[in-house]
Formats: structure tokens, sequence, C-alpha cells
């Protein structure tokens, strides 16, 4: 009942803000961190729910729904349905399902080293990827001195090969299970919105967030924050804020890489 009544004031939050951006000529980017962040949760919440609204549709169907949500809270249920206990558990599952990719990822990038046209690009990347096999957690500058490589051939938006976006994909949390034509479109949409809500957050500033907030920032970026002391998180997500607020928008595909590059070796994320 609790999980019912904080999904609907969510719903009418959303609607609040979805009425201001309407009456007031209000774009999306245009919107303050916390507004932007609550829209982004609630349509994916909102998507499991209309999923279960569909299976439930048949006659005595229901039964079969109540029987499917018991099964798997975690497929079928958004977080206010989850117990704290589940909360901790089924973020650490999504955590290794997206971790599984990471190498895949990372091979990719050492795959294409000889086709950076740049020789001290090359040396950089080189550098980069050696690092963080050896466990080491990159710099701020070690992934910026990067940025020409992801603004076009061979790491740019437009230039990924099919299972590398399969592959970043996974490590969104998002099904790999598209064509590349959507995959990539998805791809660009899901960073975009990440780099309007680093925007917004930079400017509202990160001391203002509560630390469940700063938490459920650092996890969207791709960081297992469960297990990690409030003040480092600060710290990360400090560092992928310096980072993502460089990039310009034909770069965005160093920020969807960053996912990788920023969180494997970061203290306490190797379990």
């Amino acid at each position: 009942m609790k999980g019912l009544q904080m999904l609907w004031a969510d719903a009418k939050k959303a609607r609040r803000i979805k009425a201001n951006m309407w009456n007031h000529n209000i774009k999306f980017h245009q919107l303050s961190y916390r507004e932007m962040e609550h829209l982004r949760q609630f349509r994916r919440d909102i998507t499991k729910c209309f999923f279960l609204g569909i299976v439930s549709i048949p006659p005595f169907a229901n039964y079969l729904v109540f029987l499917l949500m018991y099964l798997f809270p975690r497929q079928l249920l958004v977080k206010h349905f989850w117990t704290p206990k589940q909360q901790t558990d089924f973020l650490d599952i999504y955590h290794a399902l997206r971790k599984q990719s990471h190498p895949e990822i990372l091979c990719y990038l050492e795959k294409i080293i000889p086709l950076i046209s740049d020789v001290g690009l090359q040396w950089h990347m080189t550098e980069l990827c050696t690092k963080i096999q050896r466990g080491t957690h990159p710099a701020i500058h070690d992934i910026l001195a990067l940025r020409e490589c992801f603004s076009n051939h061979p790491l740019g938006m437009n230039q990924l090969p099919a299972f590398q976006m399969k592959a970043l994909s996974r490590a969104m949390l998002l099904t790999p299970y598209l064509p590349s034509l959507l995959l990539r479109h998805r791809l660009k949409a899901h960073t975009t919105v990440i780099h309007q809500l680093d925007k917004a957050l930079a400017k509202l500033g990160i001391g203002q967030l509560t630390a469940q907030e700063v938490k459920s920032a650092c996890y969207l970026r791709g960081l297992n924050s469960t297990h990690i002391a409030e003040e480092r998180c600060r710290t990360w997500l400090g560092e992928w804020l310096q980072i993502s607020c460089s990039l310009k928008e034909a770069e965005l595909s160093l920020l969807l890489h960053n996912v990788v590059l920023l969180s494997t070796n970061y203290i306490g994320t190797r379990r």
C-alpha cells in the first residue's frame, strides 16, 4: 500500500512538472536538476507499470500478475515496492550484470588504437587502457586527453559498431536487443539526458544533494555506490562532472564510455 502511495505521489509531481513546462514553454534541459531527474526516473518506473497493466488485461490474468510480481520483484516491480534489503541486493545484481560488459568495451578500445591517426592520441589511449587493466583509477586529464578520439572516427557516436553499442547498452542497463539504428538513437538520447542532468547538477552544486541523491546519481553513471561511503561518492561524482561539463555534444561518446572508464577501478568497487 505504501508503495502505491509513493508511486501516486511521484505521478502527481511529474504531472505538475509537465504542466509547468507546457504553460511556460519550458524545455526539459531548462528544468532544475531535481525536476529533470524526477521525470527521467518516473518515465522508467511507469514503463514497468505499463507492462504489468498490459499483462493484466485478460480476464483473471490479475491473479497471474500477482504471482509473477511475487516471484520476480526485481524485474517487474519498481523500487517503491522493494524492501531495504531488496534494494541493496537488486542494485548489486544489476551492477554485476552491467559490469560483465566492461571487459568487452575496454577490449574494443585497445583494438582500435592502430586506427587512431594521431600518434600522441595513440599513446594516451594505450596508457589509459594499461592503467585500467592494472587496477589504477584514471585521472581526469587522462580521460579528457582523448576527447578528440571520441568526436569522430573511430570512436564517435556515429562510428561505433553494433557489438560495441550492445556492450555499452548493457553497461547502461538498457536493452541490447534492438537493431543498430535504434541502439544508436537510444544511446544518443540516454547520454544526452545524462549530459543535461550533469549541467543542471553542476549549477545546483553537489553539496546541495542529500546522501541518497548522491548515491543514486553515482549509480546512474556507472558506479556501484551502495557499498561506498557518501564522501567518496561525492568525490567521484565531482570527477564525473568535471569531465562531463568539459565535453561538447559531438564528444558525448566519451561520456558514454566514461561509465566504464571512471567507475571500474574506483575505491571500493572491486567486489
